[in-house]
């Protein structure tokens, strides 16, 4: 496939998962705003597109051998690799990294005033993933499996609302932090802390951009 700088962030994405490695990389949104085009994304972060389209095709060349091609996957085979890959494993991260952003909140607070702001909206995050992640299980999802997803608009578009409210309370924490760049006096759960947020965030991408772009489009029949 042949990119341009008009080509939708989430197509490139969808259809050579390599590419969000990239796209990461160069803190180009391709979960939530996958709809922007290449141009409009790096305008955004102030990169070059052609930079970045040239840093995708050197990508694709290693080849995406090891990527499962989930634009040609089932509905519930694609729901099935979200909750293994993704609702489990947050069900123990978010407690984990809520404990730690407690006890360093805690003991650091006079070394970063922003650690009491990081306390607050990583809760905040944790309280509306846990409860977004139920009801994609005990609603959405169901309905999906069941065929029923033309019918899941109004629900589809909830979790895309609570998945933008994700994204940003997401920005926001890389801001908080640095970049995920702990201060040179930081001890070590103070590290493991913010390299446990940068792993949620890049997690997280992939997870949204999998029901953004590909599960909800294939679930509504567009």
């Amino acid at each position: 496939m042949e990119f341009h700088k008009d080509t939708p962030v989430g197509r490139i994405a969808s259809e050579h998962p390599g590419a969000t490695r990239v796209f990461h990389r160069f803190g180009i949104d391709f979960c939530c705003g996958g709809g922007k085009s290449i141009e409009v994304a790096c305008q955004a972060k102030g990169v070059d597109p052609t930079t970045v389209l040239e840093a995708v095709q050197a990508e694709l060349l290693d080849g995406d051998a090891d990527a499962t091609d989930w634009l040609s996957a089932s509905p519930a085979d694609l729901i099935d690799h979200i909750l293994n890959a993704y609702h489990k494993p947050l069900g123990t991260e978010l407690p984990r990294l809520s404990e730690m952003v407690q006890k360093v909140a805690e003991v650091h607070h006079d070394k970063d005033a922003r650690l009491a702001e990081l306390r607050s909206v990583f809760s905040g995050l944790k309280s509306e993933l846990e409860s977004h992640m139920m009801k994609e299980e005990q609603i959405l999802f169901p309905m999906i499996v069941q065929g029923q997803g033309e019918s899941a608009g109004g629900p589809i578009s909830v979790m895309e609302q609570e998945h933008d409210s994700a994204g940003a309370a997401l920005r926001q924490i890389r801001e908080l932090t640095d970049g995920f760049q702990p201060p040179e006096e930081a001890c070590n759960t103070w590290r493991a802390l913010f390299s446990g947020l940068e792993d949620l965030e890049r997690e997280m991408h992939q997870h949204i951009h999998l029901e953004n772009n590909i599960l909800f489009p294939q679930a509504l029949g567009k």
